[in-house]
């Protein structure tokens, strides 16, 4: 009889918690309705003005302060430095779930499905966002934007709809910063997918990446990305690396013709992680993915994807990761967010540390810019950030930052200062000797010989303090 009670007493609050998870669609407090074919009227973001810049005095939260679009910046304006982009998933799909709870977020104009319908709904809240923060790139995972179907045709049918939707809504001036296939939350993908040991599932996986492929160059994407979540391995006693990589390289491979056969011109870039969800990602950071283009032979067709919070976890800075790709030649787009150092997994926050973003904009600088990348805000509220202006905020926050850091960097350009520091650091080597060694032709005995000849080397001072009193200086 006492578990009677108790199955009876736990079916009861389940039922109150289904009824009370889902909202209403057009909640009354916001002035909106539905119309009578159950579609949404009227703004999705009402009393949220379109967002300009104000200046460093300004108190509004709903204005820029550092960010002014049309301000040029070491003779190229702003917005063309940071080609901003907004993340669908993040935005639009964010919930505030985490292993420990149920979502938090339930966005006034969700329905509580994943049909067709809100599909369409959610991409035309995408596109009053984007023109009220007065960003005109986006970037999506094909499963975000269109619902699973019961077979691939169905999948593919579903997308195409909902892409038709985002062509229209695009016009001429907004367009995805790059797209991408999920490949990694449906169950299919539990082993990987260009790496899996199933052939059907690495087949199932390039069909997708196929049509994800063919969606984004119809929207006139300018890159195309993968994100590689699964493509590595909970254990080595189990996994046959070498054969999971030669496929992954495949699967690239693959991508590449498909990419020139449609005539897509973007760029393809890889994102590395070194885990999370995997105990071990194969594109673990910049210099290993480098490693594996360089092997396979395919360092002409791909650039990186570097995330901030991606560099930390894998035991570096973002301005280490930043560096190595663009020394190599390899920076293509940066995924703009950071994480937290007291937490140990991809926390997926907005960039707020001013000193970061002057870092990065440091590389991106010396990079001649990111075109035709930019930075992707693959950033997330907070599980306790629940209002719908707490995505403006923090969007703006974000721009905020990193414009700040462009300034920051300029300054420190223009001053030349940390730059002299560097120079003299490496002085000793802009000699004949230096010169020699540089090009290669300094042999062992050449410098035995000038060793016998100078005796012991004076070493100077790294100047390591003054280094950083210039820097921060500049913030």
């Amino acid at each position: 009889m006492a578990g009677r009670i108790l199955l009876l007493l736990l079916s009861v609050n389940v039922v109150f918690f289904i009824a009370n998870a889902v909202p209403e669609t057009c909640p009354a407090d916001l002035g909106e309705k539905c119309g009578e074919d159950g579609e949404w009227e009227g703004e999705f973001f009402p009393g949220i003005p379109k967002i300009k810049y104000e200046g460093p005095s300004s108190k509004n939260p709903l204005a820029y302060k550092w960010y002014n679009a049309e301000e040029v910046i070491l003779g190229k304006k702003m917005k063309d430095w940071l080609r901003f982009s907004v993340a669908f998933w993040h935005t639009f799909r964010g919930t505030g779930a985490d292993p420990f709870g149920a979502p938090t977020k339930y966005w006034p104009w969700e329905d509580g499905t994943n049909s067709i319908d809100m599909a369409k709904r959610r991409m035309r809240a995408n596109f009053e966002f984007l023109n009220k923060l007065g960003v005109d790139r986006w970037c999506f995972h094909d499963r975000d934007i269109a619902p699973d179907g019961k077979t691939l045709q169905e999948t593919n049918s579903n997308l195409d709809e909902v892409v038709a939707l985002a062509k229209e809504l695009q016009g001429d001036k907004i367009r995805p910063l790059w797209g991408t296939a999920q490949l990694f939350l449906h169950p299919r993908y539990m082993h990987g997918a260009a790496t899996s040991s199933e052939l059907g599932v690495y087949a199932f996986a390039a069909a997708q990446v196929k049509k994800a492929m063919e969606v984004t160059h119809y929207l006139g994407g300018e890159n195309y990305v993968f994100w590689g979540g699964r493509e590595g391995y909970q254990t080595l006693l189990n996994t046959d690396m070498e054969r999971e990589l030669d496929h992954l390289a495949k699967f690239l491979e693959a991508a590449v013709a498909y990419k020139k056969k449609i005539g897509f011109n973007g760029t393809l870039l890889i994102e590395p992680k070194p885990q999370e969800p995997t105990k071990h990602q194969y594109d673990w950071d910049a210099a290993t993915t480098l490693n594996f283009l360089r092997k396979y032979g395919l360092l002409g067709e791909f650039k990186l994807n570097i995330e901030c919070n991606h560099a930390t976890l894998s035991g570096h800075s973002c301005h280490h990761d930043l560096e190595t790709a663009r020394i190599n030649g390899l920076l293509g787009n940066i995924d703009a967010n950071t994480g937290d150092p007291q937490v140990g997994w991809d926390t997926d926050q907005f960039m707020t540390d001013i000193g970061e973003a002057t870092m990065v904009m440091l590389s991106v600088i010396k990079n001649g810019g990111l075109a035709p990348g930019g930075f992707n805000f693959d950033a997330k509220l907070r599980r306790e950030s629940t209002d719908v202006e707490d995505l403006f905020i923090a969007h703006i926050s974000g721009m905020d930052t990193l414009a700040r850091g462009l300034r920051n960097a300029a300054k420190l350009i223009e001053d030349g200062s940390l730059a002299e520091l560097v120079r003299k650091r490496y002085s000793s080597f802009d000699t004949e000797l230096g010169g020699q060694i540089e090009a290669g032709k300094a042999d062992f005995e050449m410098l035995e010989k000038k060793v016998m000849e100078w005796g012991e080397p004076k070493v100077a001072s790294a100047k390591q303090e003054l280094a950083e009193m210039i820097f921060q200086s500049a913030l």
